[in-house]
């Protein structure tokens, strides 16, 4: 796998064959498009570089994730999105009888993900259902928990699609599946088997769907997109225009860690990434220098944050000190606006 500190003088489109995308944080946040993100999508579309939407979110359906990205100006059909839900479906297949009944905790995803599949969704647990699926959905409250509860009581297998606590939205972070699951877990004191990201079930139906061959994952998420990409030992693109922080990149685990960074997906895609280089303790990139001594890191010079955070990173993670934020603190205040 590639490392932080190799970077590629080639961009990103013409070296990998097919770029699975998360979409919140990364194409949309809320309902509006990250700025510039449909025109770099195209753009890497016609360098040969074929375009797949990957997502944990299981509410909706592919047909209608599609119908969003092309109001957001990214041309998509359905068969370009790969959805949590569709995952789970697969992994509730394996556990039942062709047909069977499942009892659905979740939406219109999930419902139709089973029916693809040949499974008959219900909503009550009094239906006899072999197996309990459950994703977010806005509709989602007490009373089809307590469905749920009563179903995973009984025995039955439980797969989650996704353990996010948290989803974006345009007025911040709201309560995401893994919060409900938990509502189950811990009535039941069970534990579901997960779907998504950063479990490998959502890569491999990806990689199922889109025959790719040498994919790279490009995400905002460090404990889901980059460490589903780590995990299914494929390369990852980290984007910085959703969740995750520079701070929480520098002191990232190393199964957190991505091989590549960028501020946005046109630089991601479609520019070289610097290399990093290290010399007497302190690692050089495109015009900065980081160095540490004593647990305390600085950073100098000048030229893009990117570039100055890729330094710092490699540095940083190089030493082992990425355990100790506060060490991180004065040289993450140098860094300059994007």
């Amino acid at each position: 796998m590639t490392r932080l500190s190799d970077g590629s003088a080639q961009p990103l489109a013409t070296r990998y064959d097919t770029a699975l995308v998360d979409l919140d944080g990364v194409v949309y946040v809320g309902p509006d498009a990250v700025v510039g993100a449909a025109d770099s999508l195209a753009r890497a579309g016609a360098l040969g570089m074929r375009v797949a939407f990957v997502t944990n979110n299981a509410n909706r359906t592919p047909d209608a994730v599609a119908r969003h990205l092309g109001d957001l100006g990214v041309p998509a059909e359905a068969v370009d999105v790969v959805t949590s839900a569709q995952a789970a479906a697969r992994l509730v297949s394996a556990a039942v009888p062709d047909g069977a009944r499942v009892l659905v905790v979740g939406g219109e995803g999930l419902h139709a993900a089973l029916t693809e599949l040949g499974l008959r969704p219900v909503r009550s647990a009094d239906e006899d259902p072999a197996a309990v699926v459950q994703g977010f959905a806005p509709q989602v409250g007490w009373e089809l928990l307590t469905e749920g509860v009563i179903a995973v009581r009984r025995g039955l297998p439980w797969i989650a699609s996704n353990l996010d606590r948290t989803i974006p939205t345009a007025r911040g972070l709201a309560p995401g599946n893994g919060a409900l699951v938990g509502v189950i877990a811990a009535a039941t004191g069970a534990e579901p088997v997960v779907a998504g990201k950063p479990e490998l079930a959502l890569h491999e139906e990806a990689m199922r769907r889109t025959g790719a061959q040498h994919p790279l994952v490009v995400g905002d998420r460090l404990d889901t997109d980059i460490e589903g990409a780590n995990r299914a030992g494929v390369d990852s693109l980290l984007v910085l225009t959703g969740v995750a922080t520079p701070s929480d990149l520098v002191c990232a685990a190393a199964e957190l860690r991505p091989a590549y960074i960028a501020e946005d997906l046109d630089a991601g895609l479609l520019a070289p990434h610097a290399t990093v280089q290290e010399l007497d303790g302190t690692w050089t990139s495109a015009g900065w220098r980081a160095s540490g001594a004593d647990g305390r890191w600085h950073l100098s010079g000048s030229g893009a944050r990117v570039d100055a955070l890729r330094a710092l990173c490699v540095g940083v993670w190089s030493s082992g000190d990425r355990t100790d934020p506060s060490g991180v603190a004065e040289a993450l205040d140098q860094l300059p606006g994007r």
